[in-house]
């Protein structure tokens, strides 16, 4: 049996759900570290004002738990990360030394908060898949896939996508990860290196480079040997030959492993410009790998990863959402919160340098025949004994109560703020409290030009039609019969001695869309389809 990627058309739209916390945005590793959460903050920001929102489900994962982080990490290297803080790193000065972290991977306020966002997104994403209740999941705050068992390293602490594959796993017997950031995705392979239940492919730069791992010769070992396959690439790689390494190679895998799940991690720092990167990789090169393996049809979980020339990873992720979502985006940016980082051209697309090339075809051919050897050694597509299927790591309806034994001095998540703010339905102005004759008046919120809409769900946003009646009582001379005013409403005139009571009866339709489900979250709800908005404020600079 061999599997080939299908053409998508728009019969076949995949359905995407798409995980993001607002809080990610606040994290911050220190002056002059390379690595900025706020690069998915401007992610999400451009997202919203592409409208792809609309597309998709859009949902606020869960904090992972320190039990959920322990089915990989050991539990003495949780407790460390979830106990240490930048005001008392003098009492774990030891255990910074054995976990590895320090300079790399500093300690900054809120560190256990950032791992358990990351690693909670693709944790949902990998539930989300497996209860088949999605195609593609999307997470663009996690990828970190330097994070070891005991060790963090490479920028990342917490490994959402061993703990993603784990859970994949349970539903799946074969799950394939790719990974086309420009640094070994040693984690990952590491975790995996010895079963052949998770095929790992890497493309990356290698030699004098992070982590140093990587080599065309490491191959796997016992159960997993075949089963990790790396092709190491020299500086200058560019879109025109990455695509003829990738698809090749990722078509042998597909024929060969024949996975039922695959997981890939979209580092942006193979692109070009990066500041930490030396490719030459454009959005459509670097989208082309996000492209080629959804066209396979399999459920497809997308990650973020590294890059630190931050307007590009925003422009990466948001047009490989696009793609995910079978949705072209003009290449002129819409205005957004950050739309003075995009300059001088203001463009979502990015051209390339003219670094050279330093992957000659004569090297990229000659990687492509070993790796194409070593996957003729397969014994065959591996299975596993059926056995029950352990519980989800998450209930995706669970909400958390995190506002127990709150202190009122203490910053507050987006989450728990949002738990606070009152539904303006369950406010009315039928009680006359203040003695000011409110009960007689006509008080409400207008709302105006309203897009009419069915009442069906699509693309999983629901649509509500809610009719207002609103009675208005006024006393002027009596003069003349009933009326009917331009707008339609009709007005009945009932004489009272030398005066007349009108009586106004209004009738107004107002649609309701309901375009975002949290996580555990009640859904929030906006009045207009066409504002890009989420419910979050996303209005806060870097």
């Amino acid at each position: 049996m061999t599997t080939t990627p299908g053409t998508v058309g728009p019969h076949s739209r995949k359905k995407v759900s798409y995980y993001y916390d607002f809080d990610v945005g606040n994290y911050y590793y220190g002056q002059g570290h390379p690595m900025k959460p706020h690069r998915i903050r401007m992610t999400h920001n451009l997202i919203l004002n592409y409208g792809l929102y609309r597309k998709m489900e859009v949902y606020r994962p869960h904090k992972a738990i320190s039990d959920e982080m322990t089915r990989f990490h050991s539990d003495e290297y949780v407790k460390f990360i979830q106990n240490i803080r930048p005001d008392n790193i003098l009492d774990f000065n030891k255990q910074m030394q054995r976990f590895n972290v320090g300079e790399d991977c500093p300690v900054f306020e809120g560190l256990y908060e950032f791992c358990q966002i990351s690693a909670g997104g693709s944790l949902a994403g990998a539930v989300k898949l497996n209860r088949k209740l999605t195609d593609i999941a999307i997470n663009w705050a996690g990828g970190l896939h330097h994070a070891k068992k005991s060790e963090a390293s490479g920028f990342c602490y917490i490994n959402d996508i061993v703990l993603a594959i784990l859970e994949l796993l349970k539903y799946h017997q074969r799950v394939l990860y790719i990974d086309i950031d420009i640094h070994h995705g040693d984690g990952v392979e590491e975790a995996f290196y010895t079963t052949d239940r998770v095929m790992t492919v890497s493309f990356h730069k290698f030699g004098e480079y992070f982590p140093g791992t990587g080599d065309l010769r490491d191959i796997g070992a016992g159960r997993g040997k075949y089963y990790a396959v790396n092709f190491p690439l020299r500086d200058g790689i560019d879109d025109d030959s990455y695509e003829t390494i990738f698809k090749p190679v990722m078509t042998k895998v597909m024929e060969s492993y024949q996975p039922n799940a695959v997981v890939l991690q979209c580092g942006a720092d193979s692109l070009t410009g990066d500041r930490l990167g030396c490719f030459n990789l454009t959005l459509k090169g670097h989208g082309k790998c996000v492209e080629f393996m959804k066209g396979y049809n399999l459920p497809l979980l997308l990650v973020g990863g590294g890059g630190y020339t931050i307007r590009n990873v925003a422009r990466a992720w948001t047009y490989e959402t696009a793609i995910a979502l079978n949705q072209e985006i003009p290449n002129e940016l819409p205005y957004n919160d950050y739309f003075e980082y995009y300059g001088p051209d203001f463009k979502l697309h990015i051209s390339p340098s003219n670094m050279p090339n330093q992957n000659s075809s004569d090297y990229l051919d000659k990687i492509k025949v070993k790796l194409f050897d070593n996957l003729r050694m397969l014994p065959h597509v591996p299975g596993v004994q059926m056995q029950p299927i352990p519980d989800d790591a998450m209930d995706v309806d669970r909400v958390v109560d995190e506002d127990k034994d709150n202190d009122p001095d203490k910053r507050i998540s987006q989450v728990q703020s949002d738990r606070r703010v009152a539904d303006e339905r369950e406010l009315s102005d039928s009680e006359d409290d203040d003695g000011d004759n409110r009960r007689d008046q006509a008080n409400f919120k207008q709302i105006s030009n309203k897009r009419k809409a069915s009442s069906d769900a699509v693309n999983g946003t629901s649509v509500i039609q809610v009719t207002k009646v609103t009675e208005s009582t006024v006393i002027v001379p009596s003069t003349s019969e009933e009326t009917t005013t331009e707008n339609g409403s009709s007005n009945e005139i009932t004489p009272a001695g030398s005066e007349t009571i009108i009586t106004t009866t209004t009738t107004e339709e107002v649609i309701k869309t309901v375009t975002v489900a949290a996580e555990g979250e009640p859904s929030e709800t906006t009045a207009d389809e066409s504002a890009p908005t989420d419910g979050m404020d996303t209005s806060e600079a870097s």
